[in-house]
């Protein structure tokens, strides 16, 4: 994607933190990119696992984002998140709900310190599933877009939800600006390839 550089961007002055790793949120993050918006992306010491599936894509997903490896789990790492977040409009996220609630990370928590913090949160399947691992594979094989024995020519289920991510996310911030409370959104992967 090319760099923003274009003063009439329409995220242009929007900051989005990102705890997404993998495929969907760092795709969605260089779109919100694109348009304009500051993208810090957060990885976790051992950073983000896409890097090692494929480090060309991860670069280019990741460039012109600041990123940064913090242990969330150490109360110094959870400090440097919490001033990033004081000033950001956007957090995305793409852990399981109940990783991010032991974190102190769900929605409750994280309106209750940041209200003008709006949150879109990628995971796999909804409602009573949600804690459910899943991945692309899965997500197509179920709705039978994976063919008979052969594997789906591309990420659809990921690159979907990226894209459903950027919609959620536009409209949160739309909202928020219009005078609506900080608001929530899910994304889950099993829903859009449905």
């Amino acid at each position: 994607m090319p760099p923003p550089d274009h003063a009439s961007l329409p995220l242009r002055g929007f900051t989005v933190v990102s705890l997404a790793a993998n495929v969907p949120g760092p795709v969605a993050c260089a779109r919100l990119r694109a348009l304009g918006a500051r993208v810090v992306k957060v990885e976790p010491p051992a950073g983000d696992p896409l890097e090692a599936y494929s480090a060309a894509w991860y670069r280019e997903l990741a460039e012109g984002q600041e990123v940064l490896r913090l242990d969330l789990k150490d109360p110094a790492g959870r400090g440097a998140l919490d001033e990033l977040l004081a000033g950001a409009d956007l957090l995305a996220t793409s852990s399981r709900l109940s990783a991010l609630e032991r974190l102190g990370l769900g929605w409750a928590a994280l309106h209750a310190r940041h209200p003008r913090l709006c949150q879109v949160a990628i995971f796999g399947y909804p409602g009573a599933e949600r804690d459910r691992a899943g991945h692309d594979l899965t997500y197509q094989a179920t709705q039978g877009l994976a063919g008979a024995g052969g594997l789906p020519r591309t990420l659809l289920a990921d690159l979907a939800s990226a894209e459903r991510a950027v919609a959620a996310a536009l409209g949160l911030l739309l909202a928020r600006e219009r005078g609506a409370q900080a608001g929530y959104a899910e994304v889950t992967l099993a829903e859009v390839a449905a």
